[in-house]
């Protein structure tokens, strides 16, 4: 019977330490298309730890498949969602105390719309950050979708090479690591990159591996003389960083004047007979402890001396104590030295001071005591073989002082009138001394009189009314002991609101902590009743008797700032207000004073170590994990780090970062992309700081693009060819490694059946072939990196005509910026640079064409209206030419007789005349030497051959016939001439006759510009005039109009007819260019 009782006792104890709790986290209902991927998770604490199982419909699923996947961590994975998958989902965990199922959570599958549009890889769930211990297992999630499918690949940051022994991929891309050790902890990157494609997306994680402690360095036993010194040193390693204690025959060490423990090390000064035992190393962290022994062996001398004797102390001042005393009753002739010791009476752990004097006196005054503070005090008297008992302790006053220096002010406003004054008591090392009253002094900035309140030394704030809004204040405080008042503060500004200032955000509460000598702590808090809706803070911080500098804008959610970077033993002033949008509200004023970094001189005591071993990973485009290694000194002592951060090469020394932690890692955020950081970490403990640790560098991994390319063209330049081109994207910091190009027609666009083109980074252009004709194409592009893709432009329209189709047709517009325009039937397609060059390439040639048709048209009208034409043939008469002048009105000789460049020569057989289209040319080689165009010469050269007269002569003999025509009253131009009907026909005529006779009559427009024209009196042309006679021979009339042409047709010349005429100058330019 009792057996069975003590049974049924045992099973109660053994189930009374398990248990299962209800969950943490119940699956959530979901819509999925059909087919991408669905997730379900659910979360659970139990003792032992549960198996995670589902169930589908209440039907239990397998834990792995082809499709699903369900992981240790309870997260039920099912790929290609199909509509078999629909129905009700439920997470079932079990151990030996209980089995609890989750809420059923519905999983609905969505048709997919016709063919699915390529999609960029998504990563849906990501890796965590996880901290294992050694030998357990480590599960990485990493779920994607996208379409197609993206495969998921896994490395590390480190780039070293993940352990294939103990790693297995779970379901489609799930790293699970067994049996987790030292190397396996790092940073990991899961990428899910599209098939064929360098498409992909990224996420991180990061695995710490903890260890139990282990000593790497254990105590030694020692022995050493009374009044000696002894060094224990103990250093041990673990993840985290192992605690330190040290024991005492079992019992905690606490340290004191004598004893101190700092870098891992116990030091025991003065070593007196009670010191002699057995001291304990224990290192321990949250996943065990070790210990380590030695022992202290304490050897006493027969010979030392006695204690000193008959200690007293008397106050001197403030600061100082003479303390007196009698020589060693025994030995006191082999004393060599005495050592004073002394310490604050109140408090643990202070600090003992020490002070060597010879053995000439026994009277000492110590003199940097803090005013109004208790001391206890002792002496140790030394000779060669040790030292001495410890004397009587004994406690000593010291006196008060005037204060220091004066509180510290904090302002505010609460209305336009009114200034709140408040102010924190004085510690005593600063008051040195109760204080017993309090001097406010108060003016404005542009007023010289001061008002002065003395108030009561319990007062913390007070008052000040009747003042006048929007005016700028200076207040000063000073308190004062019974023994004086101290200095006066500097003073503070404080501007009181404008008197419209109704509806804008109250002066928040504000607080300044220094924590430790480089960097004070900033809180605050909305006002009480403060109504007004925030937008955000101003911080403004200078150091006294500097400038204000640029404010630092907060986000409306924040309640405190850390300001580093400051100076030691410095008064800072520190102003902070909200704003909405109706403008700034009421300012908080308030000064803070950064103590002293203690120094080596000041605590007699080395400065603490770095922190060592450490260590930036990136996490993000926008994070940095850090982690250092805590000294073994510090453990069991409140340890605060701070974190410098800044960009490599940062210029303004105000940008950087001061983060503070009091733990030995920290999560570095709000990064900028792409970034190379440098990193540093100091230690503070007992208002001592450390140096700086050596400079670690990071970069934050680049950020996917946000921005599509800018502007995207397209140009159709063949009938089945375009090319399309595109600008980086507006975001200079982010890099591109590759662009991806879509385009499709219409019809493929509506059944999505999109056209992929994969372009580097460094290529803006790209051609699209094989577009077929009559169909309208739509193209877009979007940018990418290591880190993912960004969103894709406005589609562009292209349209592709048909071979038939007019080239002209307007370009169409898409919905965006960029508009594309095409030409069919062969021609390029140009942008608008290219079309405004053209025109105004046309434009000039066109002036130019104009330009030079009016000056033509000017010189025709100012030669002469018309010349003699004298035809020779040998004793024959030429009706056919007769018969052409009177039935052809020529108006301009122009029309009628080929221009040569300087003269014709007759080659059908005639003589040695030769003409041009004035008539006989003088073959003097000096006339080809006159210019040939004739408007360059001076004004003063125009103005003498104004009125020439020359004498004309035509030689003419029997047989010949002269020709004479007479100028109608009315002259066409000579553009009519050369335009009209019958100006064509005569020109058709004179060209076919010129052919026929086997004449070199044709001509070019450059051999049309008049030459010789300012020759002598022989390149002059003649004035005949001939009469058609009927074949019969004509006569010589020698006043013929000067307008008549003549030209020679025959071999033989025996006539001669003189004339003499006035001839206009046709040598003036008819245009002034």
């Amino acid at each position: 019977m009792v057996c069975c009782i003590c049974c049924k006792l045992t099973v109660c104890s053994i189930f009374s330490c398990v248990g299962i709790s209800p969950f943490t986290i119940q699956p959530k209902s979901i819509v999925v298309t059909e087919g991408s991927v669905a997730r379900f998770s659910c979360k659970i604490t139990a003792s032992p730890p549960p198996i995670i199982t589902w169930e589908f419909n209440r039907v239990t699923l397998p834990l792995a498949t082809e499709r699903i996947t369900v992981l240790p961590t309870g997260v039920l994975q099912i790929q290609g969602v199909g509509d078999r998958d629909a129905g009700n989902y439920r997470c079932v965990a079990t151990n030996i105390a209980n089995r609890r199922r989750s809420t059923e959570a519905t999983l609905t599958v969505t048709p997919a719309a016709g063919a699915r549009l390529p999609q960029r890889p998504r990563i849906m769930a990501g890796p965590q950050n996880l901290t294992v211990s050694l030998h357990q297992s480590a599960l990485l999630e990493c779920m994607a979708t996208g379409k197609p499918r993206p495969l998921i690949s896994w490395s590390r940051a480190d780039h070293k090479s993940i352990d294939v022994f103990n790693t297995k991929v779970l379901g489609s891309g799930n790293l699970m690591i067994s049996d987790v050790k030292h190397q396996h902890a790092g940073v990991y990157i899961c990428r899910a990159t599209t098939p064929g494609t360098r498409n992909f997306t990224i996420a991180v994680a990061n695995i710490t591996v903890q260890a139990p402690p282990s000593l790497v360095e254990w105590p030694e036993s020692l022995t050493r003389p009374r009044a000696g010194t002894a060094r224990f040193v103990c250093q041990a390693e673990g993840v985290p960083t192992p605690h330190i204690t040290w024991l005492k025959n079992g019992e905690r060490v606490h340290s004191n004047g004598r004893i101190k423990m700092y870098h891992s090390k116990l030091v025991i000064n003065q070593i007196i007979p009670e010191d002699d035992a057995i001291y304990q190393c224990q290192a321990e962290n949250e996943l065990g402890s070790v210990l380590s022994m030695a022992r202290l062996i304490v050897v006493m001398s027969e010979d030392r001396p006695s204690a000193p004797r008959n200690t007293r102390a008397d106050t001197v001042s403030s600061s100082a104590i003479l303390l007196a005393w009698e020589r060693p009753m025994y030995n006191a002739d082999k004393v060599i030295a005495y050592s004073v010791h002394y310490m604050k009476a109140e408090g643990l752990n202070n600090e003992e001071y020490q002070v060597v004097i010879g053995n000439d006196t026994t009277r000492y005054i110590i003199d940097d005591l803090e005013p109004a503070r208790n001391y206890t005090f002792y002496i140790v008297a030394y000779m060669p073989m040790g030292a001495s008992r410890m004397s009587d302790h004994i406690i000593q006053h010291t006196l008060e002082d005037v204060p220091l220096r004066a509180p510290e002010l904090s302002l505010t406003s609460r209305s336009p009138t009114d200034i709140q004054v408040s102010w924190q008591l004085l510690p005593p090392k600063l008051s040195r001394g109760h204080v017993s009253a309090y001097r406010l002094a108060y003016r404005t900035s542009s007023d010289s009189a001061i008002t002065q309140l003395e108030l009561p030394g319990h007062y913390a704030q007070h008052l000040l009314e009747g003042l006048q809004p929007d005016t700028i204040y200076l207040v000063r405080i000073a308190a004062a002991t019974k023994v004086g008042w101290g200095e006066q503060s500097a003073w503070t500004s404080h501007r009181t609101p404008k008197a419209s200032s109704t509806k804008v955000p109250l002066a928040p509460v504000l607080q300044l902590e220094p924590l430790n000598c480089t960097t004070i702590v900033v809180h605050w808090k909305l006002s009480p009743g403060n109504a007004a809706g925030i937008q955000g803070y101003r911080l403004f911080y200078h150091e006294e008797s500097q400038t204000e500098r640029a404010p630092i804008q907060l986000r409306a959610l924040d309640n405190h700032y850390t300001i580093g970077g400051l100076d030691p033993r410095k008064k800072y002033h520190v102003k902070l207000l909200a704003y909405n949008f109706m403008g700034e509200g009421y300012q908080a004023d308030q000064t803070v004073s950064t103590p002293g970094c203690v120094s080596v001189r000041d605590r007699l005591v080395p400065p603490p170590p770095p922190p060592h071993h450490l260590y930036a990973k990136t996490n993000s485009s926008s994070a940095v994990y850090l982690h250092w290694g805590r000294p073994a000194f510090s453990k069991g002592q409140t340890v605060n780090y701070t974190v410098r951060c800044n960009p490599v090469g940062l210029q303004n020394a105000s940008l950087v970062l001061y983060l503070q932690t009091g733990e030995p890692s920290l999560l570095v955020q709000d990064l900028e992309p792409n970034t190379r950081y440098e990193f540093a970490v100091r230690l503070h403990i007992e208002q001592l700081s450390s140096p700086w640790s050596p400079v670690v560098y990071q970069s934050t991994l680049p950020q996917a693009p946000t921005q599509p390319p800018s502007g995207v063209k397209v140009t159709l330049i063949e009938d089945d060819t375009a090319l399309v081109s595109w600008k980086l994207p507006d975001e200079s910091s982010v890099p591109v490694t590759h662009y991806t190009i879509l385009y499709a027609s219409r019809k493929a666009w509506v059944a999505g059946e999109w056209q992929v083109l994969q372009r580097e980074g460094s290529i803006t252009m790209a051609l699209l072939e094989n577009l077929q004709p009559g169909n309208i194409y739509l193209v877009k592009v979007s940018a990418s990196n290591e880190m993912g893709d960004g969103p894709f432009s406005s589609a562009v329209e292209l349209a592709v005509q048909t071979d038939g189709s007019s080239s002209g047709h307007v370009p169409r517009r898409s919905h965006g910026s960029t508009h594309a325009t095409a030409f069919s039937d062969g021609f390029y397609h140009l942008d608008q640079k290219s079309m405004t060059g053209i025109i105004l390439g046309v434009s000039v040639a066109l002036t130019c064409i104009i330009i030079c048709a009016i000056i033509l048209v000017c010189r025709g009208k100012a030669r002469k209206s018309g010349t003699t034409k004298t035809v020779r043939q040998g004793g024959g008469q030429i009706p056919a030419l007769s018969h052409l002048a009177g039935k052809v009105q020529v108006e301009n000789a122009e029309v009628m007789v080929p221009m040569m460049s300087d003269h014709f020569v007759d080659a059908k057989g005639g003589t040695n005349l030769i003409i041009n289209s004035y008539g006989p040319v003088n073959t003097n080689p000096e006339v080809k030497k006159k210019k040939k165009w004739l408007f360059f010469e001076k004004e003063g050269k125009k103005k003498r051959q104004n009125q020439r007269r020359t004498q004309s002569t035509c030689s003419y003999q029997q047989g010949t016939t002269v020709l004479c025509f007479k100028e109608e009253a009315h002259q066409p131009t000579s553009l009519q001439v050369l335009f009209s009907s019958s100006g064509d026909t005569e020109g058709s005529q004179n060209s076919e006759g010129s052919h026929e006779t086997g004449d070199s009559g044709r001509y070019s427009h450059d051999e049309m510009e008049m030459t010789d024209l300012s020759s002598g009196q022989g390149s002059r042309p003649s004035s005949l005039q001939g009469v058609e006679s009927g074949g019969s021979e004509g006569e010589c009339v020698p006043e013929a109009p000067s307008s008549d042409l003549a030209v020679d047709m025959g071999e033989d010349t025996v006539g001669h007819c003189q004339e003499q005429r006035e001839v206009p100058d046709i040598s003036h330019p008819a245009l002034s260019l």
